[in-house]
């Protein structure tokens, strides 16, 4: 039977960065995936261009049943220190808004950049390969299509339930359970959200319109960001955002206009542009077919000046305190991150080791650690494969 001294079920950000992590140890390492190629997470995010970290990491940008457990592995290996080995490749990178960096060119350069490090580190990495089941046997023996692999050490980076038409499956969470390790209940984050009825046939013509910077809160979480419009609800880095905190029958506000007092703005307008048609005057601050919907939606018809003063505080509540029930998410299929899963307490914090089951790891998405949208994810699974790297 093939041996080797740590086995790594996936190979994404997370599973590829431990097994350079434990190569570098002169361990001898297997990575295995079922896809075709390695990383196809990082070569579609931030465009194409890869958001590989933020620079304004904080724990409390986590969510989690125990928000605190991601802190000791991201204070060890840190966003810098990632950075650090950016530009060790020589791959060319700008910060956008909110600490998010981002790679200049392709995010095939992160891709490649692992694979030349596995490749140095002596890692083997073997794709469209199955994993057919893993059992404690002398250590563990990983049953694949390829045969049998006994290891002392699994770590398992097999991602969670998002984007599934680029494979991901629930793999993770089976091979937890059977090792006796809790779960917290999956659902997908960082995702759109969707409406039905009224409020739907409102949505649906508007789709494609986009609002530069938005509100949108939902009980005590709140984010200011783009808005987009949808032929099926609402989207953008603020919907997204917040998506992680909604659940089914909560209602989220959103303010299309945070720090603009909409009703003075309008009344100062009447001596300028008086003659306007208010769906005009509202224009000047909103998306032309936005302002236009609104004003038809509230029966606001003739110009500026005739509007009365509760007509405009009508308008400004409706622009700036806007209330929405969702009547869902787009699930999965279009979901960045999987919310939940492996419980933290059955985790060793500082090398990701399951607690009751000596050699067995849990890092990345698997894990029940979700950062915000803007790199978050990927810094912990950075530091997170970092971590386990260190000791499997």
């Amino acid at each position: 039977m093939e041996t080797a001294d740590v086995v790594v079920l996936g190979a994404g950000a997370a599973g590829m960065f431990c097994a350079i992590e434990a190569g570098r140890r002169s361990r001898r390492v297997i990575v295995l995936d079922h896809a075709r190629a390695p990383g196809e997470k990082i070569r579609i995010s931030g465009g194409g261009r890869c958001n590989f970290t933020n620079l304004d990491i904080a724990p409390e940008r986590f969510l989690s049943a125990n928000p605190r457990f991601a802190l000791s592995c991201l204070s060890r290996y840190t966003a810098r220190d990632f950075l650090a080995r950016i530009e060790a490749a020589g791959i060319a990178w700008h910060e956008k808004t909110l600490g998010q960096l981002f790679c200049d060119g392709s995010a095939r350069q992160v891709v490649d950049m692992l694979l030349r490090d596995m490749a140095a580190a002596g890692a083997e990495l073997r794709l469209q390969t199955e994993i057919a089941g893993l059992r404690r046997e002398d250590g563990f023996v990983v049953e694949t299509s390829g045969g049998p692999i006994r290891t002392g050490s699994v770590v398992v980076a097999t991602g969670g339930k998002s984007i599934p038409k680029m494979g991901a499956t629930g793999l993770g969470y089976r091979l937890a359970e059977e090792f006796g390790l809790r779960l917290v209940e999956t659902r997908p984050g960082l995702v759109p959200l969707t409406f039905s009825g009224a409020d739907l046939e409102q949505l649906k013509p508007l789709a494609g319109v986009a609002v530069p910077k938005a509100r949108v809160r939902c009980g005590k979480a709140g984010f200011d960001e783009a808005l987009l419009f949808t032929h099926r609800g609402l989207s953008g880095p603020a919907i997204l955002q917040i998506s992680s905190y909604w659940r089914a029958g909560q209602a989220i506000s959103v303010d299309l206009l945070p720090g603009t007092d909409l009703a003075a703005e309008l009344k100062a307008l009447r001596g300028e542009i008086g003659r306007s048609a208010v769906a005009t005057a509202l224009a000047r601050f909103l998306p032309e077919r936005l302002a236009r919907s609104i004003c038809d939606e509230l029966g606001l018809a003739g110009n500026l000046a005739d509007q009365t003063k509760a007509a405009l505080a009508r308008l400004a509540a409706r622009v700036q305190d806007w209330q929405l029930l969702p009547q869902g998410s787009e699930g999965y299929r279009t979901a960045e991150v999987t919310l939940g899963g492996v419980d933290t307490r059955d985790l060793d914090a500082r090398t990701m080791e399951a607690r009751r089951v000596p050699g067995l790891f849990f890092i990345g998405e698997v894990v029940d650690v979700t950062g915000w949208l803007g790199g978050y994810n990927f810094q912990w699974a950075w530091a997170s494969g970092w971590a386990a790297g260190q000791v499997a």
